[in-house]
């Protein structure tokens, strides 16, 4: 019967086909349209209260779907598109607008934002250049997502916010759309405003009417994931739109745009820890510290760990913000917005937030200085822009203020109401009492001079990280603050080639009288191109070593500062001899071998990048002053000299000249700056272990081939992990309780690679590259870490003295243990792993020694009130090295300081605690002796890296 049917309306025998055609046909197309909107309408105004209704809610969501899906099938067919025509005349938009709005359903406000989307991508009927669109549109999106509607889902939300996002590509695409969307209403016309108040009109500020998709954005900007990329992403586009509409720039700079960017910074600021350890993930402890004694600081519900993830998220957000504000600055056309926000970063973020975190840090309440200044150099190594980095370092830094000679070039009307902007934000700081605050009598110099001495090591190691840092980047800010510098005249103050050689020699002999049986001609090679890719990557090596573009321009261009204060170049200076930062980490020097490794790694680092800079000379404070050479021998003529008349005087002249520069000058411990000086003595310390440590050589070269096999872990890591996922999960579960101070994963991976060497390890191991352990993915140099990665294994050293050696049959004496895993399994029964158990046995005695370094010579001079006797520092050293320990006995000590006392009542009273002495285990020590030989190879390669680029040298 339904064939009949069929046959006599002369209908398709298949419903399918039936469709699909009516889908080709444009005129059906449009009636299914039609009807599907007449239904929807229908359903609408015959339900009394749609957010009750279920069964209309969810029939006017499937009737969106509907129009929605016939749409964008349109749009991928060929022309006439009569559905998108039909809503563009009769716009029917604005009714599905309200539908969406009355109904609190998210399903249907989800479909009605779909349904907007599929209108604009079809990018016919000129939607989004027309009002009553773009009025309908924006009520829809600030109703649904302002605080008196119901709470929209992640995707829902997302979905808003990227149709947002779609309407702001457009007006960037075509700025002539931007009439549509932003409508600007003057507050009073004609005679009225002449006669009020300008301070009244500015206190009415700008409506948010005015343009309502610029606020939607803005409130989205700090979340994170799709939905906060694409509010930022359409607020950069609105404000490059500003350069090509006087209005939208005097709109922006009278919003409320700044004031909101500014303290939605110092919220995301004031959500981190005030209270910081720093740490490194148990599971990924860094090789370097493993093989030391690094302990995991102890943190609390107060005291929040670095690796802990709340923090790391919070952190993360920060930064993305702070570069949001450098990305605005970047797109950003317009010169009077780039300054009204940029004096709001200043006034409510520098002067209300982070100046007063770092006055009040202190290291007594437990790791305030820590938090404050690692938030300072993650900034400082996040931002690159010159408008902010000016402004963050001339506030902290106290330098002095310039005024600008610049004219303006902005339209009177946008200066005049960004004047008035100035003098709102003015008022409102008046009111304040937190403005006292002032960098004029405390700044950041204080703050790192202080710090830097602090008994808090951690305290020091992010000091001197926030000190590299700024060398690092900002050199041209730290030579008249951070650094005591002298100007110098370049062409006076180089070396000869005698004096060069010289001490290339001293430094590379220092690095080989500590020992090691790796190639080090090839270590020292892979260095000095590391030394040689920073120095050239110094921001203030470019216009030393950057050829020249044009033969009539010789000048690069200048520093693109467009705020006034900021350093322009860095003139040629020295650093004084007393400069009270070198002499701190001079002081941390002394005692280098019972540091922390990460408070080595970070001095190093501070005096690298301190000699990295063309500008600076390395004569007086690092290397000997040309002033103070002196030679031992007498100048002797080569040969007789010709008659200065002659031809060939000139050349006598410069051989002479030239042999005069290769002599070598008397190497004199007076002429020697503080820092030779004190890396020769680390070299007489590690010749003090050499001959107080047994096997000391042994377990040196076993610790640094322990590095290189974890180097080639870390490169070619295995398919599977053996920590499980228990302890993963166990680790960020007590990330905000306590430290675990229990053996790790990789700490038992250490403690694995030491055994396959023949060598124990410990439960608290080492560290890797000086940049892995900050957690900075800021990119560094190339040369900045220690990787230990020498090419060339050598033979197994000897076994100890307490065990007998079989040399004509090292199979018996344990001389030939392998150093693979599988090895120890198969001859576990033999007398070969017995013997190779008792070497690791005893070498592990060793390792876990405490030590101490050793003792001063020369020992404090007695109280002598009757000025009868006066001992002389060097006759009280003989003394000293004569009775081995110490000068006096004890008990003659007492008497004769008794004997010299006059009045009983000043006599000095002994202090109630004796003095701590500082000790460290031996596999410490062997781990700093290894950063120091490092260190020194990193010296000379960086001396030898100067001398060829910056022709530092004097050959003639």
């Amino acid at each position: 019967m339904d064939f009949w049917s069929r046959l006599i309306a002369n209908t398709r025998l298949s419903s399918g086909s039936s469709s699909k055609d009516a889908a080709r046909d444009p005129i059906r197309r449009r009636q299914r349209f039609e009807k599907e909107y007449g239904q929807l309408l229908h359903i609408w105004r015959n339900c009394s209260n749609l957010a009750r209704d279920e069964d209309a809610a969810e029939n006017i969501e499937i009737r969106l779907q509907g129009l929605t899906n016939i749409l964008s099938d349109e749009s991928r067919r060929p022309l006439p598109h009569p559905c998108i025509s039909f809503c563009s005349t009769k716009q029917i938009y604005v009714p599905i607008a309200k539908i969406a709005t009355t109904s609190y359903n998210e399903w249907i406000i989800k479909e009605a934002v779909q349904f907007y989307a599929t209108l604009i991508e079809s990018e016919e009927e000129a939607f989004v250049e027309s009002e009553a669109f773009s009025a309908s549109l924006t009520n829809l999106m600030v109703r649904i997502t302002g605080a008196n509607s119901i709470r929209l889902g992640p995707d829902t939300e997302v979905k808003v916010v990227e149709l947002a996002f779609n309407i702001t590509t457009k007006i960037r695409l075509e700025p002539h759309i931007l009439s549509s969307w932003f409508k600007s209403h003057p507050e009073s016309h004609g005679g009225e405003e002449k006669t009020k108040d300008q301070r009244e009109k500015f206190a009415g500020r700008t409506q948010k009417q005015d343009f309502p998709l610029f606020y939607l954005l803005m409130d989205y900007i700090h979340h994170e994931g799709k939905i906060g990329d694409f509010a930022r992403t359409g607020l950069l586009y609105i404000i490059e739109a500003a350069s090509s509409s006087v209005a939208l720039e005097q709109w922006i700079v009278e919003s409320d745009l700044s004031t909101l960017m500014a303290t939605g910074l110092g919220a995301l600021y004031s959500q981190l820890s005030r209270k910081l350890v720093i740490d490194h993930p148990p599971e990924n402890l860094p090789p370097i510290l493993a093989l030391s004694d690094y302990q995991h600081p102890t943190s609390t519900f107060e005291i929040i760990s670095s690796c802990s993830p709340d923090f790391q998220l919070h952190l993360e957000t920060f930064l993305s913000h702070m570069l949001f504000w450098q990305d605005v600055l970047n797109h950003c056309r317009s010169v009077e917005v780039k300054s009204t926000l940029l004096e709001h970063f200043q006034v409510i973020f520098l002067q209300q937030l982070l100046y007063p975190s770092l006055l009040e840090s202190s290291d007594v309440d437990g790791g305030s200085s820590v938090a404050v200044l690692t938030y300072l150099r993650r900034i400082l190594e996040t931002l690159d822009h010159p408008d902010m980095i000016n402004l963050i370092l001339h506030y902290l830094l106290a330098l002095p203020d310039t005024q600008s000679s610049a004219l303006s070039e902005a339209e009177p009307s946008v200066s005049a109401a960004r004047k008035r902007k100035s003098m709102d934000l003015a008022t409102m700081m008046a009111t304040k009492v937190e403005t006292s605050y002032t960098p004029l009598l405390f700044n950041l110099v204080d703050l790192i001079r202080s710090c830097v001495k602090s008994r808090n090591q951690q305290t020091v190691c992010v000091t001197l990280q926030l000190v590299a840092a700024i060398l690092k980047r900002h050199h041209r800010y730290a030579t008249t603050t951070l650094l005591r510098t002298e100007g110098i005249d370049m062409n006076a103050s180089r070396r000869t080639a005698g004096a060069h050689q010289q001490e290339i020699e001293f430094l590379t002999t220092l690095a080989g009288s500590v020992g090691g049986q790796d190639n080090f001609d090839e270590m020292y090679d892979n260095i000095l191109k590391d030394s040689m890719t920073r120095v050239e990557g110094h921001p203030c090596s470019l216009k030393l070593v950057a050829p020249k573009l044009s033969t009539n321009n010789h000048k690069l261009p200048a520093i693109p500062d467009s705020l006034p204060g900021a350093p322009r170049d860095v003139p040629p200076h020295t650093l004084s001899v007393d400069d009270p930062l070198l002499n701190s980490i001079l002081d941390i020097f002394e005692t280098f071998f019972i540091n922390p490794v990460e408070m080595n790694l970070s001095a190093t680092e501070t005096v690298i990048d301190l000699s990295v800079c063309g500008y600076i000379s390395v004569e007086g404070w690092f290397l000997r002053h040309p002033k103070k050479y002196s030679y031992d021998d007498a100048d002797e003529p080569i040969s007789p000299p010709p008659d200065p008349e002659s031809p060939l005087f000139a050349e006598f002249e410069k051989l002479a000249a030239i042999m005069k520069c290769r002599r070598r000058p008397a190497w004199k411990k007076s002429a020697l700056p503080r820092m030779l000086t004190v890396l020769e003595s680390l070299a007489d310390q590690v010749d003090y272990f050499r001959s107080s440590v047994p096997r000391f050589d042994e377990l040196l070269q076993q610790r640094r081939e322990a590095f290189q096999t974890a180097d080639a872990v870390v490169i070619n890591p295995q398919p599977h992990r053996p920590s499980s996922v228990a302890t993963d999960q166990a680790s960020q579960d007590g990330s905000r309780g306590e430290s675990p101070a229990r053996p790790s994963a990789l700490e038992g991976f250490a403690q694995r690679i030491l055994s396959e060497l023949g060598t124990p390890s410990r439960s608290n191991s080492p560290r890797g590259r000086k940049e892995s352990l900050r957690g900075s993915s800021t990119g560094s140099g190339t040369s900045a870490g220690y990787g230990f990665t020498s090419p060339t294994p050598k033979p197994t050293s000897a076994p100890p003295k307490e065990f007998p050696v079989n040399y004509e049959s090292p199979s018996k004496s344990g001389l030939s243990r392998s150093f693979s895993p599988g090895s120890h399994h198969s001859d576990a029964d033999g007398p070969v792993a017995s013997q190779a158990a008792a070497f690791a046995a005893v070498d592990q005695g060793i390792l876990a020694r405490q030590i101490t370094l050793p003792t001063a010579k020369i020992e404090p001079i007695p109280l002598d009130f009757d000025r009868r006797k006066t001992s002389h520092p060097t006759d009280i050293g003989e003394e000293q090295s004569n009775d081995g320990e110490g000068g006096l006995d004890d008990t003659d000590q007492q008497d004769h300081d008794e004997s010299e006392i006059v009045d009983p009542s000043i006599v000095p009273t002994p202090p109630e605690t004796p003095l701590e002495v500082k000790t460290a285990s031996v596999s410490h020590i062997l781990t700093n002796v290894i950063v120091y030989q490092q260190f020194l190879l990193e010296l000379a390669s960086l001396v030898q890296v100067r001398a060829g680029l910056f022709n530092e040298v004097k050959f003639a």
